[in-house]
């Protein structure tokens, strides 16, 4: 059998490239919201994650596994979770800002200890208490830089709501996703969840663009965009969602949460290299949130 503290290195391993490659995604929406709607940006999203990775699916496991697995469950899990908590996180982004919302996310391990508490009785010992403290106040620190005015303003007050429930959604259809379906594979369950989604975004975006409040997208084909789809949808969504259910199965939902909090320095990262600058507040925040994952794993 793997030896514990060797299966808990590689979800920890697993869980930062999800968050690297989720990261990614953040910078390519603030291009993208520039011509599109959030929530034909979301519903476009979905639907290029999903056919990426039911053509990967059929070609790793084959027809039967695709054919057999249970959809209409995972559909349920995900259309609630990820799709409507995906379209709340990015109207959360169009009311602040890339950092912001990443900041937000911080309720994330909040959310996904307590449904740990109420669904499977997780005492909530010191250790735990202790890295949950630190990846919270990881999070507030980094909130120095990024967020500005427009955190106090009244659209922003609606994108702070919506994000804060967006991330209980997440954590719970991501508790739901590696117990509620124990048989399927983590791409099958990545997939399933995710059609889920698609069929949810997909269907307000048909329902919005019927009667005029979501116009199309202005230079939907056009070669960058498609570029910046293909990384918002492919790496921010499809590859890290993989990892990301990986990471729940080997480390819980609770302890792969505290990661999400090292998203803004991720971010910081990549905006970095496109010209930004170096901000001390979201390296700090990072390595409290890196301290708070180590304490609670110990």
């Amino acid at each position: 059998p793997l030896d514990p503290r060797r299966n808990q290195s590689i979800g920890n391993l697993v869980c930062m490239a999800s968050m690297m490659v989720w990261a990614a995604g953040f910078p390519a929406a603030e291009i993208l919201l520039k011509t599109w709607d959030p929530l034909a940006l979301i519903a476009a999203r979905f639907c290029v994650a999903v056919l990426v990775l039911v053509v990967v699916w059929l070609a790793l496991e084959g027809g039967r596994a695709v054919l057999g697995a249970p959809w209409i469950k995972g559909a349920r899990i995900g259309g609630l979770a990820f799709g409507l908590g995906a379209w709340l996180l990015l109207v959360a982004q169009a009311a602040t800002d890339a950092v912001t919302v990443s900041i937000i996310a911080a309720a994330v391990p909040i959310a996904a200890v307590l449904i740990e508490i109420f669904t499977e009785g997780r005492r909530l010992n010191w250790r735990l208490g202790v890295g949950l403290l630190a990846s919270v106040l990881g999070g507030i620190i980094a909130s120095g830089a990024g967020s500005g005015s427009a955190a106090l303003s009244a659209s922003a007050l609606w994108g702070v709501g919506a994000a804060v429930l967006s991330c209980f959604l997440f954590a719970w259809g991501s508790h739901r996703s590696v117990l509620g379906l124990p048989d399927v594979s983590a791409l099958g369950r990545t997939t399933v969840t995710l059609a889920g989604g698609l069929v949810v975004t997909g269907v307000l975006f048909l329902a919005g663009h019927f009667v005029g409040l979501v116009p199309l997208p202005q230079g939907a084909l056009q070669g960058q965009a498609l570029s910046l789809l293909g990384i918002y949808a492919i790496g921010g969504m499809a590859l890290s969602q993989f990892l990301w259910i990986i990471s729940v199965a080997r480390l819980g939902v609770g302890l792969a949460s505290f990661h999400i909090n090292v998203a803004p320095f991720y971010v910081m990262l990549i905006f970095l290299a496109l010209g930004q600058g170096w901000s001390w507040p979201q390296a700090i925040g990072a390595a409290i949130v890196a301290l708070g994952v180590i304490v609670a794993q110990r």
